[in-house]
């Protein structure tokens, strides 16, 4: 027989925390929803227009080509990547452990980061276009969208690697400076290693955001649909070449096609990066 007591004792559920709990699951489901929706619906419209013809080596007219897009994209995103990763990396490797507690220029790059991380992309686009394309002479072209590109990921990458460098232990710093080595050998040889996870993480968002965007390079890297030999030359991405054969009105079938690939390259970039970053945390 059940002890009177022992039932008693259990803890009653308040209506408000049922409530709240319904509502978290109930968000999680729609959002897990939303996104395999959207993800269905993708394939099953471009997969069956998925044709040789889009992956020839030249673009015209007729086969509207997304190859030299897709080695564009790919160029775009190395470029970007070259520019900003270090820079933001290095920022917040200062922020963190070398600028004292309450130094005033930590909370102006902060406050700086956070408010660039909020203006809109068209917004960097005509920046852009006015300072790199015309100011700077440069043109429509490869460098100018990475440059403008690497403006926008910079504050994305500097917050998430300030963050990865703060989750380390305070622990693992005390030990290396009792060993005997000094702060630069730790923080590239202690403090980054373990920080790698949340900085790929970061770097994971900021190709995200490169390969999808489109205001931005139009009006910078232009929309030329020839793959780009230089980094002075004229290109579209996959972005902007989707976005190009959507508004057209002719090409919608090879628009969903190509939305495929853009899915396909960030799954695998998300792969690759998860995988890169186990076999360095067992490192």
């Amino acid at each position: 027989m059940q002890d009177p007591n022992q039932s008693a004792a259990k803890p009653r559920v308040k209506p408000l925390s049922l409530l709240l709990k319904i509502l978290v699951f109930a968000a999680a489901c729609i959002t897990f929803a939303a996104l395999l929706f959207l993800i269905v619906y993708i394939l099953i419209n471009g997969i069956p227009n998925l044709t040789p013809s889009l992956f020839a080596l030249e673009y015209n007219s007729d086969n509207v080509s997304m190859l030299p897009a897709l080695i564009n994209t790919l160029e775009m995103t190395a470029l970007s990547l070259l520019i900003a990763v270090p820079l933001g990396v290095f920022t917040a490797i200062y922020l963190v452990e070398y600028a004292g507690r309450g130094n005033k220029l930590v909370g102006v790059v902060r406050l700086t980061s956070e408010t660039l991380s909020g203006i809109p992309s068209i917004v960097y686009g005509l920046f852009g276009m006015l300072f790199f394309v015309g100011t700077m002479d440069i043109g429509l072209s490869l460098l100018s969208g990475a440059l403008t590109i690497s403006i926008m990921i910079l504050p994305l990458v500097i917050r998430t690697t300030e963050e990865a460098l703060i989750a380390v232990p305070d622990m693992y710093r005390e030990a290396s400076f009792g060993l005997g080595a000094g702060r630069l050998r730790t923080v590239f040889r202690v403090v980054l290693p373990s920080a790698i996870p949340g900085i790929l993480a970061g770097v994971i968002l900021a190709v995200g955001r490169i390969v999808g965007e489109t205001a931005a390079l139009m009006y910078t890297a232009g929309t030329v649909a020839e793959t780009a030999t230089s980094v002075f030359d004229s290109s579209r991405t996959l972005a902007v070449h989707m976005y190009l054969l959507s508004s057209e009105g002719f090409h919608t079938d090879q628009a969903y096609a190509t939305a495929v690939v853009l899915l396909v390259i960030v799954f695998v970039i998300n792969a690759v990066s998860a995988f890169i970053a186990k076999r360095l945390t067992k490192i």
